[in-house]
């Protein structure tokens, strides 16, 4: 019998591999956010982009428990998640300026980036709209025995739209093995979650016999701990499951939503960046285990630093598509 390595520190190398590469893939998801918010104040990103900084250690902590394979759904809010599954920084910048070297050639833009070579079947401009897709997907995986499992990514806001429920009751019927993640980032577009959702929201899913738990969404640790537990049980057999991951939009609803004072106080964002952010988080209790320092942390920016001033470099230089591409790939 063979034990597992261990660091230095006591943990198992590989889950120290683990955190340094979900720590990686936050920071390269908070600063693909930044530059996209550069683009659009030079206007060189057509239309408005909804940002997921604040929010990375949702899909870091949910994708990094899935096979290359599995598959994703997405939302308006799906760059962290696209990201997150293997999507390519410069092939991402160059769909949101419409250029032909993007995933969708262009076409699709911030909201509808597809990447299936990833396992990620689009993200959604539709409230809820990706639902059904992921649904099906696990419907297909469990047809065909493929051991595959479906993610769907949604906010708290879909909890309002009845194709969500629809789907999920299926699911549990059919004992589909998809997980729905219910990203409540506490803010359906300019009002507080409060004011639209009544009850319980974890109790919902528990309604129709589905496995729900809730989660701090600002931990990515214990993001993937309880996204391991359910994938796992999905490939098992064990039917769908609901993740309720508690999390923060730390900007506006999207990047030329700028005076929130309105709807939310720069105090109450203020004191998430300052006490509940999730790269901060898993920093500062990797440094406290002694598995690294904040000369590791430099390096690994410096590195995406570097990684993202290239792929908008290449964005920009990109061609559009020809003309003749408007009707090419359309489907309805």
């Amino acid at each position: 019998m063979t034990t597992a390595a261990k660091h230095p520190a006591g943990h198992p190398e590989a889950a120290v591999e683990l955190w340094l590469r979900m720590y990686r893939k936050m920071l390269a998801i908070r600063l693909f956010e930044e530059q996209v918010s550069e683009l659009y104040k030079r206007a060189l990103m057509p239309g408005l982009a909804h940002l997921y900084t604040g929010e990375e250690a949702v899909a870091v902590g949910i994708c990094e428990a899935l096979r290359p394979d599995d598959y994703i759904t997405s939302t308006h809010r799906g760059h962290g998640h696209c990201l997150a599954k293997g999507a390519s920084p410069d092939q991402m910048f160059a769909e949101l300026l419409g250029k032909e070297a993007g995933y969708c050639k262009g076409k699709g833009g911030s909201m509808h980036i597809a990447d299936p070579g990833t396992g990620n079947l689009g993200a959604n401009a539709i409230v809820a709209g990706s639902a059904g897709i992921a649904t099906g997907a696990a419907f297909s995986a469990q047809r065909l025995r493929t051991g595959l499992v479906s993610v769907c990514f949604f906010g708290e806001g879909a909890l309002g739209q009845g194709v969500l429920y629809e789907v999920m009751n299926l699911a549990q019927l059919w004992k589909l093995p998809v997980i729905y993640v219910c990203e409540n980032n506490l803010y359906t577009e300019y009002t507080h979650f409060s004011e639209t959702t009544a009850g319980d929201i974890e109790a919902r899913a528990a309604a129709f016999g589905i496995y729900a738990a809730s989660v701090d969404g600002q931990d990515v640790r214990a993001v993937h701990a309880a996204a391991t537990r359910v994938v796992a049980r999905g490939r098992e057999g064990g039917g769908p499951a609901f993740l309720v991951c508690n999390t923060y939009r730390y900007g506006g609803h999207h990047v030329g939503d700028i005076n929130r004072e309105y709807y939310r106080s720069n105090q109450e964002e203020q004191r998430w960046m300052s006490e509940r952010d999730p790269i901060k988080i898993l920093a500062t209790w990797l440094i406290g285990q002694g598995l690294a320092d904040e000369e590791s942390f430099g390096r690994i920016r410096a590195e995406i630093e570097s990684e993202m001033n290239h792929a908008v470099e290449f964005a920009i230089a990109a061609p559009y598509p020809k003309a003749d591409e408007v009707s090419q790939d359309v489907y309805a």
